[in-house]
C-alpha cells in the first residue's frame, strides 16, 4: 500500500512537471526571444564563459555571439536562461528601469556571502534611502572637507613601508581596506584591521563558486571567513551602540547607521558594512594596480603623468599633504583614470531579472529571465571607441577617441540609474592620490611578466610584482 502511494505521488509529480515544462515551452515559442544558443542541458554555456574569463582575452565569448546573433542574444549561464546585452541603449534601458521592469539578481554565492541586508540586495524605498545615505558619505564636499586628509596620510604611510620589491596588488589592497575601515568605522591601521582583511580575502574568493559547502572547499572556507568577519564587526557595532546611547558621536558611516530612524538591528548593520567593505576594498585596489600596469606598458603616458605631478609637488614641501585644489589640477590624471576604468572593466556588467515580459528592440524578454547588461562589451567595441582595446588616455582629451556622440551612453564604469555606484568619486580621488605619491617618490620596473585574468574577479595572475627604487627627495 505504501509503495502504491509513493508511486502515485511520484507519477503525479512527474506528470505535473512535464505539463508545466510543456506549457512554458509552448509559451516561449509564442514569444520572439533574442536569438542565441542555450547550450547543454542544465550547464548551458557556463563552462565556455568561465573558460573565456580565465584567459587574458575573454572577448571572444561575446564577440562570437554578437557576430552571429547581434548585440542582444540569448544564452544559459549559472543555471538560468539569460539575455546578454552588448548594446548601450539596451543597457541604459535596463539600468534606468531598476525597480520598475527589472530587479537586481545575483548568483546565490554572492548573496549568501554579502548577507541579505546588504545594499547590493536591497530593493524599493529602503534601497533608495540607504543608497542616498551612502552617497552622502562619499560626495565631493565630504571628500574635500574630511576624507582627503586621511587618504593622503594612509597612502603615504603604506608607501613608507615599501621595500625594494613589492606585490603591487597586495599593497593596493592594504591601502584601500584601511581607507574603507577608516571611513566606515574610524579605525586606523593595526593588527585588528589586518586580521579582518585576511578574512575578507577568503570571503571574496567564494563569490563565484558553487554555493554548496559540501562540493566546494573554496565556498566552505569563504562561509567560515564570513562568519568570523560578522563576529568581529558585531562586537564593534555593539560597543558603538552603547557609546551612541551615552551621547558619544563619531563622523563615520556606522554612526550614521545608528542614528537613522530605521532602528536597524546589529545583523542588518553588519550586513551593510560587509558589502561596503567589499565594494571599497576589492574594486579600487584592482584599478590602482591596473593603472600602474597600463602606464608601465605605455611610457609616453607615464612620462606625461609624472610631469603633471612633479609640477604639483614642486609647489609644496616634501611632507605637505595634497589639497582639494591639487586634485582639481590633475587633468591628465583624470584621463588616465577614465581610460583605466574603460579598459579594465572591474565591474564587467550587472545581472538583473525581468519582473514582467519586456519588449525591447523587437524582442521579448520573458518574465523571470535574467538579463546581463555588459559594460565591458560596450567599452571595448570599436564602434564606440577608436582602437577600443588599446590603452590610450589621450582619447579623453576632447573625447578624441570616442567614435560616437554622447559618451555618457557608452561609458558606464560605475553602472547607472538608481544603483549608480555611490563611491564613484571617492574611488577616483583615491586612485589620483595614490598615483601622485607613487610617481613622485618612486621609479619601478616589473619584476616579472604578469598577465590579466578576469575570473572570478579581475586581477593579475601574480599580483603584479615590481622592483621599486626611491627617487631623490628633490625630484
Amino acid at each position: 500500500m505504501a509503495f502504491f502511494v509513493y508511486y502515485l505521488f511520484f507519477l503525479t509529480a512527474t506528470i505535473s512537471a512535464v505539463f508545466f515544462l510543456l506549457l512554458r515551452s509552448s509559451r516561449l515559442r509564442r514569444l520572439r526571444l533574442p536569438p542565441g544558443n542555450l547550450g547543454l542541458p542544465f550547464v548551458g554555456e557556463t563552462l565556455q564563459l568561465i573558460a573565456a574569463y580565465k584567459t587574458e582575452n575573454p572577448e571572444p565569448f561575446i564577440d562570437e555571439r554578437v557576430s552571429r546573433f547581434g548585440s542582444i542574444f540569448t544564452t544559459h549561464v549559472f543555471g538560468e536562461p539569460t539575455v546578454f546585452s552588448a548594446d548601450p541603449e539596451t543597457n541604459r534601458f535596463i539600468l534606468q528601469n531598476e525597480g520598475k521592469l527589472f530587479e537586481c539578481s545575483y548568483p546565490g554565492s554572492i548573496s549568501n556571502l554579502l548577507g541579505k541586508h546588504s545594499l547590493l540586495l536591497m530593493k524599493g524605498s529602503l534601497h533608495k534611502r540607504m543608497h542616498s545615505l551612502t552617497m552622502s558619505f562619499a560626495n565631493s564636499s565630504i571628500i574635500k572637507d574630511h576624507l582627503l586628509v586621511d587618504i593622503d596620510r594612509l597612502v603615504r604611510l603604506n608607501l613608507d613601508s615599501w621595500t625594494d620589491r613589492v606585490f603591487l596588488m597586495e599593497e593596493a589592497k592594504k591601502i584601500t581596506f584601511e581607507l574603507t575601515i577608516k571611513q566606515l568605522m574610524s579605525f586606523d591601521p593595526g593588527e585588528w584591521s589586518e586580521s579582518l582583511r585576511k578574512e575578507y580575502v577568503l570571503v571574496i574568493e567564494g563569490f563565484f563558486t558553487v554555493p554548496l559547502p559540501l562540493f566546494s572547499t573554496t565556498y566552505r572556507r569563504a562561509i567560515k571567513a564570513r562568519t568570523k568577519v560578522a563576529e568581529a564587526l558585531s562586537l564593534i557595532v555593539r560597543e558603538r551602540r552603547k557609546e551612541f546611547e551615552r551621547g558619544e558621536r563619531k563622523n563615520d558611516m556606522l554612526a550614521a547607521l545608528l542614528a537613522t530612524d530605521n532602528n536597524f538591528s546589529d545583523e542588518e548593520i553588519v550586513d551593510f558594512l560587509v558589502a561596503l567593505l567589499v565594494a571599497g576594498y576589492e574594486t579600487t585596489s584592482t584599478i590602482m594596480t591596473l593603472a600602474v600596469k597600463f602606464l608601465t606598458e605605455t611610457p609616453l603616458a607615464l612620462a606625461q603623468l609624472k610631469e603633471e605631478h612633479e609640477g604639483i609637488r614642486a609647489k609644496k614641501s616634501e611632507s605637505e599633504a595634497l589639497e582639494w585644489s591639487d586634485y582639481k589640477s590633475m587633468p591628465f590624471t583624470q584621463c588616465v583614470v577614465n581610460e583605466t576604468l574603460r579598459v579594465a572593466n572591474i565591474i564587467s556588467g550587472v545581472f538583473r531579472r525581468a519582473m514582467t515580459d519586456i519588449n525591447i528592440k523587437g524582442y521579448t524578454i520573458p518574465k523571470g529571465w535574467k538579463v546581463f547588461a555588459s559594460f565591458r562589451a560596450v567599452h571595448l567595441d570599436h564602434d564606440h571607441f577608436k582602437d577600443a582595446r588599446t590603452f590610450n588616455p589621450w582619447r579623453w582629451q576632447n573625447n578624441s577617441g570616442v567614435t560616437c556622440p554622447g559618451p555618457g551612453n557608452v561609458y558606464t564604469p560605475f553602472g547607472g540609474g538608481p544603483r549608480l555606484c555611490p563611491g564613484y568619486e571617492l574611488a577616483r580621488v583615491e586612485l589620483s592620490v595614490f598615483l601622485h605619491h607613487l610617481v613622485t617618490r618612486f621609479s619601478w620596473v616589473p619584476a616579472e611578466e604578469d598577465k590579466l585574468v578576469f575570473f572570478p574577479t579581475t586581477r593579475t595572475q601574480k599580483r603584479y610584482p615590481i622592483n621599486v627604487k626611491r627617487r631623490n627627495a628633490s625630484c
